[in-house]
């Protein structure tokens, strides 16, 4: 393990230290840390599914109203 000091507004301190109940700060921590970096992962996913639609969404061929109608009632048949 390594350790990672951080400077917090002294209130802040406080109503950490009011909440934690009885937690080891440590692992609250360490759990926000990994919250944290999931939600990044998270984010960083859906940039690149939306890159990777939009660069295929611009490869396509355009498609009318029309033809979407008459592919609609084809398939209904």
């Amino acid at each position: 393990m390594t350790t990672m000091t951080f400077d917090i507004p002294e209130p802040l301190k406080q109503e950490f230290e009011r909440i934690l109940d009885g937690q080891d700060p440590s692992a609250v921590i360490a759990e926000a840390m990994r919250e944290v970096i999931e939600r990044a992962q998270r984010k960083q996913r859906s940039r690149e599914a939306i890159a990777s639609i939009l660069e295929r969404r611009a490869k396509m061929t355009p498609v009318s109203a029309e033809d979407v109608r008459a592919a609609r009632e084809e398939l209904r048949r």
